[in-house]
């Protein structure tokens, strides 16, 4: 799933007529880099909510096949948020572990060995971790060194670590694998974050795992930060670029 739904306030006034997920890099909409990046990993079906000028985003990808992919569409009268927006799609996932990004991201994550790495570690959740020098100001995910994330900008497991154990602060990259069970904790038709499922899921004992990335991530939630993101494509950071290191 593809989270598209939101106004990309920050951005405006570029969104005022052209929803975020639509803003060109290199020539193509940022939803198309993410298309094709799942594509590239074996995913063959896609559920993007919408909301803000919604219907230029259908209009410009349509049902996918350009992609080779099958894309369906959710629609929010009212913005749900993340909670909300993933659990109105909840019939879409069945019950397998499902894929959800962000809208505003652009990076080349390999997506085929999180998954695996997902199944093998039994977690209800992982979330993809980035280190980060302003890791604070994002809203702190702290991961024990064996991957277990203890909290969620400062909420979540109260028991402190065991001594043989590090606890390290890194930054969420707006890229997950989840159970459908997570989505008990949202209600259907209500604004919620998914972030507050992860806690009551980690309060709970449940284990929500990080997988930490390195190479290239940018969001693209302000102008400077778009500019640099157009930038760094320019200049093939994007491209051939590793971005896997798996948590031990």
């Amino acid at each position: 799933m593809i989270l598209a739904a939101g106004y990309g306030t920050r951005l405006r006034p570029l969104t005022d007529t052209v929803p975020k997920p639509l803003l060109p890099i290199a020539g193509q909409p940022l939803l198309v880099w993410q298309l094709r990046l799942l594509r590239e990993h074996g995913v063959t079906d896609v559920m993007i909510n919408l909301h803000h000028l919604g219907h230029l985003i259908e209009q410009a990808i349509g049902d996918g096949s350009p992609w080779g992919l099958r894309v369906h569409y959710s629609y929010e009268p009212e913005i749900l948020g993340t909670g909300g927006g993933i659990k109105q799609a909840e019939a879409f996932f069945g019950s397998e572990p499902f894929v959800v990004l962000n809208g505003d991201i652009l990076c080349n994550l390999a997506l085929t060995p999180l998954l695996s790495w997902h199944r093998m570690r039994g977690a209800l959740a992982t979330m993809v971790l980035r280190e980060d020098p302003n890791v604070w100001a994002w809203g702190a995910v702290e991961a024990h060194d064996d991957g277990r994330i203890v909290t969620i900008a400062g909420r979540g497991v109260t028991d402190p670590p065991r001594p043989e154990q590090q606890c390290k602060p890194y930054m969420f990259a707006g890229i997950h694998v989840m159970d459908a069970r997570l989505l008990r904790h949202c209600p259907r038709g209500q604004y919620s974050s998914i972030l507050d499922a992860y806690v009551a899921e980690l309060k709970r004992g449940s284990l929500i795992a990080g997988y930490l990335m390195t190479g290239y991530w940018q969001d693209i939630g302000t102008p400077e930060r778009y500019a640099q993101a157009q930038r760094d494509v320019q200049r093939g950071l994007l491209t051939g670029c590793h971005m896997l290191r798996e948590s031990t």
